[in-house]
């Protein structure tokens, strides 16, 4: 599977798996183009084996998405959200970031996440109402339970208010718990 965001990375192998010039498809999605998204994928995946990935490639590459990548920098996400909401994910970043020197905040999942050495540790993805916060281990959560009383935490995520007085003791705690 490629790794680049650029749909077109996938038109080689949807070639050679699939039999057909990319002209093919692209002629075949043509023809296509007054259907919903949904019934595009199904008629690939139904009447042409295409995989979900291949599909999904192809279908949204035609609609004119030539990438799979929404933002670049942690500056890009945030620019799409309300100045609460920014404000409390750059402070969550920002305490992070102060602690944890050799890490990095990156766009992975269209999501603010903090790597350090090819690892994620952290992310943070604003929501219409909270934000959601999560240790990139999400077993760490189940050891945090009793810090985390007044939270509403979920299986993988603890989710914060959007105006949220940044505990950056906490932070720093679910980060370094994925080193013990």
């Amino acid at each position: 599977m490629p790794s680049s965001s650029d749909r077109a990375s996938y038109f080689p192998a949807i070639e050679k798996r699939y039999g057909r010039p990319m002209s093919y498809w692209f002629d075949q999605m043509d023809q296509r183009k007054d259907e919903k998204y949904a019934e595009q994928m199904a008629w690939l995946q139904e009447a042409h084996g295409f995989s979900r990935a291949h599909a999904n490639a192809l279908v949204l590459y035609r609609k004119g998405s030539t990438s799979s990548r929404r933002y670049e920098t942690l500056d890009g996400y945030l620019a799409t959200l309300d100045a609460t909401k920014a404000k409390t994910i750059r402070e969550i970043f920002a305490a992070l970031t102060a602690k944890f020197k050799k890490a990095e905040v990156v766009i992975a999942w269209n999501q603010p996440m903090l790597k350090q050495e090819g690892r994620y540790l952290f992310g943070a993805g604003a929501q219409k109402e909270h934000i959601l916060i999560a240790p990139f281990d999400a077993g760490i959560i189940d050891d945090f339970r009793p810090r985390l009383e007044g939270y509403h935490v979920n299986k993988k995520t603890i989710r914060v208010p959007a105006d949220w007085k940044v505990d950056k003791k906490l932070l720093v705690d679910l980060v370094s718990a994925q080193f013990d």
